[in-house]
C-alpha cells in the first residue's frame, strides 16, 4: 500500500526526477537530516520503506523528531510510504527509474564514477545492517563511498549528503 501525504507541500520545480529510498531507517533524526539534504540537492521525492518513520503518524500529527533534524523540509518534498524497499523499487522500476544503491559491496562501484540517470531513486539502508543482499540484487548499480579510516562506515544521513551531493553534481 501506498501513502501519499504533504498537505502543506510548497509548489517548488525540482531539477530532475530523483527519488530518495530509506530502507528501515530506524532514527527519526537520520529521517528528518536526509529529508534536509534531499530538499538541498533537489530530491522530487522519498519513498519511507518497513520500519522508517514518517514525518506524519497514522493520526496525521507530525513526527517533532523528523521536523526538528529537517527544518521543516519535510514540508517541501512528496513522501510516501510502501511497507517494503522491494514494493518500493518495482513502482520505480515500472516508471523506467534507474536504482542505487548506496552500500558496500563486493561489487560496488565508487560513488565518484556513478553517472546518474534523469530519473534516479538512491537507496540507503539501515544504520546497523545496511541494505540487504536481496535488495541490493535488484539495484542497477551498488555505488560505495570509499572508507580509509579504521571505521568501516558513516552514519547513514552523512553518506547520503556525501553521495547525493556528489552523484548529482551539486
Amino acid at each position: 500500500m501506498i501513502s501519499i501525504k504533504n498537505k502543506n507541500l510548497k509548489k517548488k520545480e525540482k531539477i530532475k526526477s530523483n527519488v530518495l529510498i530509506l530502507d528501515n531507517i530506524r532514527s527519526a533524526e537520520n529521517v528528518g537530516s536526509l529529508f534536509r539534504t534531499g530538499d538541498a540537492v533537489g530530491i522530487s521525492q522519498i519513498f519511507l520503506t518497513g520500519i522508517t518513520p514518517c514525518p506524519l503518524d497514522r493520526f496525521d500529527r507530525p513526527n517533532k523528531k523528523i521536523g526538528k533534524a529537517s527544518l521543516g523540509a519535510e514540508n517541501n518534498i512528496v513522501w510516501k510510504y510502501f511497507a517494503t524497499t522491494e514494493k518500493a523499487i518495482s513502482f520505480l522500476k515500472k516508471e523506467d527509474y534507474f536504482i542505487v544503491a548506496i552500500e558496500q559491496s563486493s561489487n560496488s562501484i565508487d560513488y565518484k564514477k556513478i553517472k546518474v540517470k534523469n530519473k534516479t531513486a538512491f537507496i540507503l539502508g539501515n544504520e546497523v545492517f545496511g541494505i540487504p543482499k536481496k535488495i541490493l540484487s535488484s539495484a542497477d548499480i551498488v555505488a560505495e563511498i570509499p572508507m580509509y579510516g579504521e571505521k568501516e562506515s558513516l552514519n547513514v544521513s552523512v553518506s547520503g549528503g556525501i553521495a547525493l551531493f556528489k552523484m548529482l553534481n551539486r
